[in-house]
């Protein structure tokens, strides 16, 4: 069962996973499609934070099978071809370790190989 995460909670959240993109090189913050945040790397998506109840990220291909069989994770509407996941917080414990590394992941999936060497 999802944790209904108050406004405040949501807000801290979407803090959280700016300090993690923004670790990363060259990463540009957009709102698109009216209230939609997205995190970018040279104008290419690789991060969609939600609200903050969940992110949205592409998955490495040899870890998208142990990623969708976690009951917190689903393909991700519109772009589960591409090997893009849901990952819902259904606690108020999130694991900021692993939504460093799912962040970390799709952005070196995305980012030219010249930023990528900068991150590994």
């Amino acid at each position: 069962m999802a944790t209904t995460f108050t406004p405040a909670q949501l807000a801290k959240n979407l803090d959280r996973m700016r300090t993690i993109a923004f670790a990363l090189p060259e990463v540009t913050e957009e709102v698109t499609w009216g209230t939609d945040i997205n995190f970018r790397v040279r104008k290419k998506i690789f991060l969609f934070p939600g609200a903050g109840g969940s992110i949205c990220v592409k998955a490495d291909r040899e870890e998208l099978p142990a990623l969708l069989d976690d009951p917190r994770c689903h393909p991700a509407p519109y772009l589960a071809r591409g090997g893009w996941i849901v990952l819902d917080f259904d606690t108020v414990k999130v694991d900021w370790e692993e939504v460093r590394e799912l962040v970390t992941t799709s952005y070196c999936l995305i980012a030219p190989k010249t930023l990528v060497a900068k991150v590994l």
